[in-house]
């Protein structure tokens, strides 16, 4: 166990996630969740979490690992079509990750999503939270609807309301 993530983890605060992630912010998420996804066949999710807990750091929890436990909990692989994407903002790490399902996995690469994080995560480095979150929100929606065009746009099968855990 590292003690500067520990520490880290230990003094990042809620009331500091929702300093960044007001509910302004999370409204202009919602808006570009809705926005791209009319543009693709594609289910977006966004979920944002302040740190993790110590027995998650204890065992070494990564980021990815998380983002795939919330993956299967807030059911973003539960498509139609297997095309849903969450986008996990780990604060306490400052860490994006993007976990796809199997449709979208197999059409997009490792690469492709971790640059879409890096991105966000330069954004967010500089105080950016709004747009670093619209950015990869588009990224991502870029990503899609290269593809998956044209297949019926939004069906909504998952809430575009961004998630703070």
């Amino acid at each position: 166990m590292q003690s500067g993530r520990v520490l880290r983890h230990l003094f990042t605060t809620h009331w500091g996630t929702r300093r960044r992630f007001t509910p302004e912010v999370r409204v202009r998420i919602e808006q570009a969740l809705q926005r791209i996804e009319g543009q693709h066949a594609g289910e977006l999710r966004f979920a944002i979490e302040t740190a993790f807990d110590l027995p998650e750091l204890w065992y070494g929890v990564t980021p990815r690992q998380r983002a795939l436990q919330l993956f299967g909990h807030l059911g973003v692989w539960d498509t139609a079509g297997n095309n849903g994407v969450l986008i996990y903002v780990l604060m306490a790490d400052r860490n994006v990750e993007i976990i796809a399902d199997r449709a979208v996995a197999l059409r997009v690469s490792q690469a492709e999503w971790d640059a879409v994080c890096r991105g966000m995560e330069d954004h967010f480095r500089a105080g950016r939270f709004a747009e670093g979150s619209e950015a990869g929100i588009a990224a991502v929606g870029s990503l899609l609807a290269k593809h998956f065009p044209g297949r019926g746009g939004d069906r909504d099968e998952q809430p575009n309301q961004a998630v703070l855990l």
